[in-house]
């Protein structure tokens, strides 16, 4: 029910972006001019990188069309089944952060930096493949290619290597964080965000954290708890009197 209602919103988005194309592009340049005044660097720096080897681009397209949606759903599946505690915790944070996006998305559509001529950067997607996107936003029934704004790429991401973070104990678990920043330098690469999509979904996540709280450290995981509920506690029995024999009175 819940994926069922977020799913029903982003059609409603994308739905209520049509007809608002001049007001995207009107937005993307503000944001390019916001990003100017903070004197960020051009999304340009980083799509240059990958454009030097065809493969690299090849590799940054995959990983922006086929890691997003199944990278979230494994991490919240073994959370489900490890972890329940931390599952309760992670959805309960995803649907924030998410709902609160696709509000953006509705007050505020924008066009990504790959539909904005005066940006100078590639649609790698379409150019190179694979792309998860129709030639045109007007046309594509499937996709809100004004949703620019917050970077749900970058949310989920980091929500994901947060999520991990919370829930194991190994001390390899910081190197989660290498997912979203591997996903930042894929989605400002393949001009499909600008630097303020990713900086205001951190700042929707950080909120959400901050009124979702984690659960504790110690809680038990589900297997544990099954473990648990398996042992069968036998009652003590009651001493048994002696039986004499007759032959000895």
């Amino acid at each position: 029910m819940l994926v069922a209602g977020l799913f029903l919103l982003y059609k409603l988005g994308r739905q209520a972006a049509t007809g608002r194309t001049g007001e995207a592009f009107q937005n993307a340049d503000r944001v390019r001019d916001w990003e100017r005044a903070l004197h960020l660097p051009g999304e340009g720096s980083v799509q240059g990188v990958l454009l030097d080897s065809g493969t690299l681009v090849h590799l940054a397209n995959t990983y922006y069309a086929t890691v997003h949606f199944p990278a979230t759903v494994l991490f919240l599946g073994w959370l489900y089944w490890r972890r329940p505690g931390h599952y309760v915790w992670a959805r309960r944070v995803l649907s924030v952060l998410t709902g609160a996006a696709l509000a953006l998305h509705l007050l505020m559509p924008l066009a990504p930096p790959r539909l904005l001529a005066a940006s100078g950067l590639v649609d790698t997607g379409q150019v190179y493949g694979p792309t998860v996107y129709g030639e045109s936003p007007d046309t594509d029934a499937l996709a809100n290619q004004f949703a620019a704004m917050p970077s749900l790429h970058v949310g989920w991401a980091l929500m994901v290597a947060v999520g991990l973070i919370a829930a194991t104990r190994s001390r390899w678990r910081w190197l989660w964080l290498l997912h979203p920043l591997v996903t930042l330098l894929v989605v400002i690469g393949t001009a499909n965000h600008y630097w303020l999509d990713a900086f205001v979904a951190v700042a929707l996540l950080t909120g959400a954290l901050a009124a979702i709280r984690a659960p504790r450290p110690g809680s038990r995981s589900r297997g544990s708890l099954v473990a648990r509920s398996a042992v069968v506690q036998v009652p003590p029995m009651s001493p048994v009197a002696p039986v004499t024999s007759g032959a000895g009175r």
